[in-house]
């Protein structure tokens, strides 16, 4: 539906008022507080919904891929925004890697002072660089 709101700039009110896709742009608004017309637009963001297969497509762009091998930070942030997109919490050692990546710490660090970590007892996934 048309709602639109709007914050007057006189009063500071904010408020909502339904107008037609005609009466948009033509009709003069007025605060319903103070009567003043000078207002402000407030548009609100806006949520895409995007599918599993293209979330994922974009988190393997070979550009956002590139340049993670030297820079912890980078590897610590891309891995928490994979674990966001697929919506799984990857469990309390995941969590501890990932926050060790975006302090700064290295992989081969993280490895040596974690070294029971992932289920086969072989340290972190190479699959992801570590």
């Amino acid at each position: 539906m048309p709602n639109y709101e709007y914050r007057c700039t006189d009063c500071k009110h904010i408020f909502e008022i339904f107008l037609t896709y005609q009466e948009y742009g033509t009709q003069t608004v007025n605060c319903p507080k103070c009567e003043s017309s000078q207002l402000k637009r407030i548009i609100k963001p806006v949520r895409v919904a995007r599918s599993e297969q293209d979330r994922l497509e974009s988190l393997a762009d070979p550009e956002q891929l590139a340049g993670l091998d030297d820079d912890p930070q980078a590897l610590g942030k891309m891995m928490r925004q994979m674990s966001q997109e697929l919506g799984e919490d990857m469990g309390p050692e995941f969590n501890e890697v990932v926050d060790r990546l975006e302090k700064g710490q290295s992989p081969e660090n993280i490895e040596k002072d974690l070294p029971d970590l992932g289920s086969d007892g072989g340290g972190l996934d190479p699959s992801l660089g570590l």
